[in-house]
């Protein structure tokens, strides 16, 4: 069975800083790219930081360039999103999601749709 287990969200200050895991199992995880996506309240998903199978490809939204990092240890299992000098309007419900992903494609999905597993999310809130 697939899972994907995010934690490591919370409440923060603005100008704090919070570090995600996803926790995946029931899959060659070193076969698969890792989505991190979020959702406020009245709003879409989307797209936040992305990587490839291998670490190689990096994909990470213009609103949290330079502040969010994403990394993976596939001895791990795990893929984790670093997140500096976090914003009210950085709050939200951040899910984690997986995709089967050949490491040599020059292509990364980066889109919620192309993403076919799901975790069920971890709360982070920014208090200003």
């Amino acid at each position: 069975e697939v899972q994907l287990v995010e934690s490591g969200g919370g409440l923060v200050q603005a100008g704090g800083s919070l570090r995600l895991s996803c926790a995946a199992s029931g899959f060659t995880f070193d076969e698969y790219a890792i989505g991190w996506f979020r959702q406020a309240p009245g709003k879409e998903r989307e797209g936040v930081s992305c990587i490839g199978s291998s670490g190689g490809r990096i994909y990470n939204a213009d609103f949290v360039k330079g502040r969010f990092t994403i990394s993976r240890d596939n001895a791990k299992n795990t893929v984790y999103l670093q997140m500096n000098s976090l914003k009210p309007e950085d709050t939200a419900v951040y899910y984690c999601a997986a995709v089967r992903h050949y490491s040599g494609s020059a292509y990364l999905p980066t889109r919620r749709y192309e993403y076919e597993y799901w975790g069920q999310g971890t709360q982070v809130t920014v208090s200003s």
